[in-house]
């Protein structure tokens, strides 16, 4: 008895994830479809990104994530918000973040978090406020992932995540350093307080 609603617990525990997966992919497609049709320039960045990079390599470690980060500009912010409007999503800035809400489903976990290229990571984070903020990087050459959906590269995504240094941010850089994905040459690209930033990720369990 005790076996089955374990085994149970595992099949619902997984169906859920399932689920989350597939509603994370159906926001970020329909949000693809909205920039690419009104011709925006997008990238989408954190933990997604990570995951769609790791994945492509090594699909058991990939980590799943719950957030949704789109890098845009802000001088496109009036067409982004006229544009996902047709796919149902509204722009609402509260609490100092700016997000794209499905109207369908109107609360912070289904909604898309836009951080700006040439602005700098948000420093109002849980952990203490970095020494070194570096702004997120302009748009890069992006890599198309899945359904379409543009990435920033790996190289973008590494500077970001180690400017911002949450311990999120810190699993992520471990699990794109795992699978190779950060490479000795964009590593002397960093400078010199994210390279130590990195070493301390290394040199952590």
């Amino acid at each position: 008895m005790t076996r089955a609603i374990i085994e149970a617990g595992v099949v619902l525990s997984i169906t859920a994830i399932d689920r989350h997966v597939e509603q994370l992919f159906e926001v970020l497609t329909r949000l693809a479809k909205a920039f690419a049709e009104a011709g925006l320039e997008y990238r989408v960045v954190g933990g997604v990104a990570v995951f769609l990079h790791v994945e492509e390599l090594d699909p058991l470690a990939a980590r799943l994530t719950r957030d949704i980060d789109i890098a845009v500009d802000r001088r496109d912010l009036d067409r982004i918000t006229a544009a996902v409007r047709l796919f149902g999503f509204e722009y609402r800035h509260a609490a100092g973040v700016d997000m794209l809400v499905d109207a369908a489903q109107p609360h912070a976990r289904s909604a898309a978090h836009l951080v700006f290229v040439r602005e700098k990571v948000r420093p109002d984070y849980l952990e203490p406020r970095p020494d070194y903020l570096e702004p997120v990087p302009e748009f890069s050459p992006p890599v198309r992932a899945k359904e379409g959906l543009l990435l920033a590269p790996v190289a973008d995504l590494v500077r970001m995540k180690l400017t911002s240094y949450r311990l999120k941010d810190r699993v992520h850089l471990k699990d794109l350093d795992a699978v190779g994905l950060i490479t000795p040459e964009m590593e002397a690209q960093l400078p010199e307080p994210l390279r130590e930033r990195l070493r301390e990720v290394r040199a952590t369990e």
